[in-house]
């Protein structure tokens, strides 16, 4: 089993939130991942819930869950029985060139690095819908042995 480590945008964007600027054919592609990442995968968190928490943040557990909502709420019932869900320790490192010990200093946004250094000791699979840093990040990415998978490639690209 492939495990995955979910960009918070795949889950926004399953959701059809607005803020995300992406095209019913990129919210199709989130949704029907999701859900098979959910069924038939393992899906790869750090043991310190930075990427939970991030989640918490943006997506909801309550009221009319979306797609990314229903992916979260598995997250939480699966996190601590023998399910889908593994945790794995990283370190977050105050060093502002690096962001955590298990990766080189590298010009990642900040706020994705807990995806990668989660990615690089899970050895899993990042999937990403709308952000631009994986691509402009590709050679960081290919020095690690960390494969991307962009679900909705056009819009993963930087616009200017």
């Amino acid at each position: 089993m492939t495990p995955y480590v979910v960009d918070t945008n795949v889950a926004i964007v399953a959701n059809g939130g607005e803020t995300t600027h992406a095209d019913l054919a990129c919210q199709l592609s989130c949704i029907e991942k999701l859900e098979s990442v959910v069924e038939k995968n393992t899906i790869a968190i750090d043991s310190k819930h930075l990427i939970l928490e991030e989640y918490q943040r943006n997506l909801s557990t309550s009221g009319q869950p979306g797609p990314g909502d229903k992916f979260l709420k598995h997250i939480l019932v699966s996190l601590h029985q023998d399910a889908n869900v593994m945790t794995v320790s990283v370190t977050p490192y105050g060093d502002e060139q690096r962001g955590f010990e298990e990766l080189p200093p590298n010009s990642l946004d900040p706020s994705d690095r807990k995806f990668l250094a989660v990615a690089v000791v899970a050895k899993a699979v990042i999937l990403n819908a709308t952000d631009s840093d994986w691509n402009e990040q590709k050679s960081l990415m290919d020095g690690l042995g960390v494969k991307v998978e962009q679900l909705c490639p056009q819009y993963a690209r930087r616009r200017n």
